[in-house]
């Protein structure tokens, strides 16, 4: 199995990377092309932040490096701000490393 590391990606309606006006239906259904498009890519997409009245959304993924994340935005036509790899982090882990 390839090695899976995290990523977030944003889309904001200000900077155009948001579509106008999505409903609540209308989101859903253009998750499940997303999945689809992640399916084909190696990207598992395992939370999505959305505020479709805000027209902000943060998407967290785990795949194999930035360019399948960004392969399967492509796929879908969905523009980003960016895609940062990141770490996940609990209070646990940071208690644990201070000892």
């Amino acid at each position: 199995m390839q090695a899976m590391r995290f990523f977030v990606d944003t889309h904001d309606r200000t900077r155009q990377t948001f579509p106008p006006d999505l409903s609540e239906q209308q989101f859903e259904g253009f998750f499940a092309q997303y999945e689809q498009a992640c399916a084909a890519e190696g990207v598992v997409p395992l939370r999505v932040h959305v505020g479709l009245e805000e027209g902000r959304a943060f998407c967290f993924n785990m795949a194999p490096d930035a360019d399948a994340v960004r392969r399967a935005h492509e796929r879908v036509g969905l523009p980003y701000d960016s895609i940062t790899e990141v770490s996940t982090v609990t209070p646990g882990d940071l208690f644990f490393h201070r000892k």
